[in-house]
């Protein structure tokens, strides 16, 4: 196993500990990623017991159909943005049976980029629902990572799943 791979088998299986002893499930809501972050959470044995289901909303007509994020938020924001990472991660919350949610859009490269948003530019929400008569909590933030493709698309599922660890650990939503 590479040193990439047992990080995130080991960021996975903390996630699905916290996950399992909080009795929560998780959703995820991915673009640039294309479904890296379901992979990885799914390494863990057991991992059904907590995980729902993945999005893989590429285009911004996936993201509006599957997703339910606003045209209005994609035409005025660009998808990647926190807005449309915001709508992606409550989204996932209210298309399945999850009460946690992680969603990622970003430019990872090696085209794509702007000045206002380079390549490696990710934008990330993580969403919460414990009661469901209430209303859900979410926390958004952009990023920007160095390296190829691939090293943006890692560092977005390690920073995504450590989002997720860190959320349960302070329990930030309550």
């Amino acid at each position: 196993m590479t040193d990439v791979a047992h990080r995130l088998y080991t960021l996975a299986e903390r996630l699905g500990g916290l996950l399992h002893a909080q009795r929560l499930v998780l959703a995820t809501a991915e673009s640039c990623t294309a479904g890296g972050i379901g992979f990885a959470v799914t390494q863990t044995p057991g991992s059904s017991a907590w995980y729902d289901r993945g999005y893989i909303t590429y285009s911004n007509e996936s993201k509006q159909q599957m997703l339910g994020v606003p045209g209005k938020y994609l035409a005025a924001y660009g998808a990647v943005s926190e807005p449309v990472a915001r709508a992606m991660a409550l989204g996932a919350l209210a298309h399945g049976h999850a009460q946690i949610a992680v969603a990622v859009t970003g430019i990872a490269g090696p085209d794509g980029g702007s000045a206002d948003k380079p390549v490696g530019t990710v934008c990330f929400a993580w969403a919460m629902q414990r009661d469901p008569a209430g209303a859900p909590w979410a926390k958004t933030a952009a990023l920007h990572f160095d390296g190829d493709r691939a090293a943006v698309r890692t560092q977005t599922i390690v920073a995504a799943l450590e989002g997720l660890i860190d959320l349960l650990v302070e329990r930030q939503d309550v």
